[in-house]
C-alpha cells in the first residue's frame, strides 16, 4: 500500500492547495511535498537491493480486458521515485515567489499543478500494467501543459502548444503498440496488460519490430532525441526554471525509463534489431545537442539543448547492451537530474537578479555574487563531466561501453566531452567574468534560503562523484535482469 500512498499524497495535496486561501497555498503545497518525500524514503528503506520487482500491489481493474491496478518498483523505478520526491520540494522552495510575477497564474496554481505532476510521474514510474502506464503517461501532459502555459516569459503559450502536440503525437503512436500487446496476449490465450504476463509470451520477430517502433518513437519524443527534440529548447526558454526542472529532470526520464522497461524488457529481439539505428541517433543527439548549445545566447535555451546531448548518452548506454553501459545509463539518469536541476535553478536566480536571460548582456557577476558564481561553475563543470562530480562516473561508464561496442562509437562519444567543456566554460566566462555592463546594477549574491535550496544538489554531486556505489548497488541487479532477458552475455562483470 505504500506506493499507492506515495501517489495519493501529492494528488490530495494538489486538490487541497488549489482551494485553500492564497496565503496558505505555499505552506500546504510544500507540506504535502515534504510528506511525499518522507514516504518515498520510507519506501526505499523497505526495498531489498538484491533486485526484483518489490513493494507490489495488484488489483483487477477491468477483468474482461486483463487490465490491473498494478504497482511495483525495481531498482530503476526506485531511483526515479527518489529523484522525483527529492526534486519537487526543491523546485517549490526555489520558486517560492516566482509564480506571483506579473502575468503568471499565481503561486496557488503553480504549487497545485506541480503536486499533480509529481503524483502522475510517480504513478508512471511504479506502474506494472501497460495500460495503467499509458493512462498516467498521457495524464502527465495536463499539469505539464498548464505549468508551461501559465508561468514564464512571453511566448510560453506557443511553447506549451508545441510541447502538447509533440507529446500527444507520440502517445497516439504508442497506443497502437499498447493495443498490439493486448492482441498478442489474447492470441496467447489470456488477455493481460501485466508486464510480468507479457514478458512471458514468445512474440514473433515481425510483431516485435512493429511494436518496438511504436514504443520507441513515443519514448524518443519524451526523452528527447534527435530529430523529434525541437519542442525542448522552446519549452525551457519560455517556461520558468522550476517548470524546466520538472520537465527535463523528471518527466523526460519517462522516455529512457520506458526504453528499458518496455523496449528491452518486452521486445528484446526487436531492440537488438534496431540497435544500429538507435546508436546512430544517439550519437547524432550527443554531437548535435552540444554543437547547437554552443551557439545559443539565451542561457535557458542553452541548458535545454545540453540535455539533448546528455539524453543521447543515456540512450547510447542502454543500446550498447553491456552491464557497464546499462549501469552507466541508469546512473546517468539520476546524475543528469541532479546536475541539470542545479544549473536551471542557479540560472533562474541569476535571471531574476539581472532581468535578462541573454548571455551577451551579462558579465562580471562573480565580482558581486561570488557564491552564485561558484555554484554556477560547479553546475557547469558537472555538465562537462569533471572528475569528482557524479556525472563523470556515469559518463565514463557509457564511454567505456561505447568503445567496447565499436571504437568509432566510443570516439564520437569522447568528442562530446570536449564540446561540453567548451559550451559550459564559455557560458561561465561570458556570464560571470569580465567587466560587466556599465549601466548594470550590481548583482546581489544568493541569500540563505537560496543557498539552502541548492545545497542538497551540490552535496549529491560531490557525494556520488566520490562514492557512487550506493546507487550502483541498486542499479546492477536491474541491469543484470534486463540483459538476461535480452539474452546478452555480460562479459567483464558489473561496474
Amino acid at each position: 500500500m505504500i506506493l499507492t500512498l506515495l501517489i495519493l499524497l501529492p494528488l490530495v495535496g494538489a486538490l487541497v492547495t488549489a482551494v485553500v486561501p492564497g496565503a496558505l497555498a505555499r505552506l500546504v503545497g510544500l507540506g504535502f511535498a515534504v510528506a511525499t518525500l518522507v514516504t518515498g524514503v520510507v519506501a526505499a528503506t523497505q526495498y531489498d537491493v538484491g533486485g526484483g520487482m518489490q513493494l507490489t500491489e495488484t488489483r483487477t481493474w477491468i477483468e474482461s480486458l486483463g487490465v490491473h491496478y498494478a504497482l511495483g518498483v525495481d531498482g530503476l523505478g526506485l531511483l526515479m521515485v527518489l529523484l522525483t520526491v527529492v526534486l519537487v520540494p526543491i523546485v517549490l522552495l526555489a520558486g517560492w515567489r516566482e509564480a506571483d510575477a506579473e502575468g503568471n497564474s499565481g503561486a496557488r496554481a503553480f504549487f497545485a499543478w506541480t503536486l499533480a505532476l509529481e503524483s502522475l510521474s510517480l504513478a508512471v514510474f511504479t506502474a506494472t500494467d501497460v495500460l495503467l502506464f499509458y493512462v498516467v503517461f498521457e495524464a502527465t501532459l495536463i499539469p505539464a501543459y498548464f505549468l508551461i502555459g501559465g508561468f514564464g516569459r512571453a511566448g510560453r503559450g506557443r511553447a506549451a502548444t508545441k510541447f502538447l502536440i509533440y507529446q500527444l503525437a507520440g502517445g497516439l503512436i504508442m497506443l497502437a503498440s499498447v493495443i498490439g500487446l493486448y492482441v498478442v496476449s489474447a492470441d496467447a490465450g489470456q488477455p493481460s496488460f501485466l508486464i510480468s504476463d507479457l514478458a512471458a509470451i514468445d512474440i514473433d520477430e515481425t510483431t516485435q519490430r512493429w511494436l518496438f517502433v511504436g514504443f520507441f518513437i513515443a519514448f524518443a519524443i519524451k526523452a528527447p532525441m534527435f530529430p523529434v527534440h525541437t519542442w525542448l529548447a522552446d519549452t525551457t526558454e519560455k517556461a520558468t526554471t522550476g517548470t524546466s526542472v520538472l520537465l527535463v529532470c523528471i518527466l523526460d526520464k519517462i522516455g529512457t525509463f520506458g526504453m528499458l522497461r518496455f523496449c528491452l524488457g518486452l521486445l528484446p529481439d526487436a531492440s537488438q534489431w534496431a540497435t544500429p539505428v538507435v546508436v546512430a541517433l544517439a550519437l547524432v543527439s550527443i554531437i548535435y545537442g552540444a554543437l547547437v548549445a554552443i551557439g545559443q545566447d539565451d542561457v535557458l535555451r542553452l541548458i535545454g539543448l545540453t540535455s539533448l546531448s546528455h539524453f543521447g548518452f543515456i540512450v547510447l548506454g542502454i543500446f550498447v547492451f553491456s552491464s557497464t553501459g546499462g549501469a552507466g545509463a541508469i546512473l546517468y539518469m539520476v546524475n543528469h537530474g541532479i546536475a541539470t536541476a542545479l544549473m536551471f535553478l542557479v540560472a533562474g536566480f541569476l535571471i531574476r537578479r539581472t532581468g535578462t536571460a541573454s548571455i551577451r548582456e551579462m558579465g562580471g557577476v562573480e565580482r558581486t555574487a561570488p557564491v552564485l558564481a561558484g555554484i554556477f561553475l560547479v553546475a557547469g563543470l558537472a555538465a562537462c563531466g569533471l572528475p569528482g562530480l557524479s556525472p563523470f562516473v556515469s559518463e565514463m561508464l557509457v564511454i567505456v561501453a561505447a568503445f567496447d561496442h565499436h571504437w568509432v562509437v566510443g570516439s564520437v562519444a569522447v568528442l562530446a566531452i570536449v564540446l561540453a567543456a567548451f559550451y559550459a566554460l564559455w557560458m561561465y566566462q561570458r556570464t560571470m567574468t569580465g567587466p560587466g555592463r556599465v549601466d548594470a546594477v550590481p548583482v546581489a549574491d544568493l541569500d540563505r534560503r537560496e543557498v539552502g535550496v541548492l545545497a542538497p544538489l551540490v552535496l549529491a554531486l560531490v557525494l556520488f562523484g566520490f562514492y557512487p556505489m550506493p546507487l550502483l548497488d541498486v542499479i546492477n541487479p536491474v541491469v543484470h535482469d534486463t540483459l538476461a532477458g535480452v539474452g546478452v552475455s555480460q562479459e567483464g562483470g558489473q561496474p
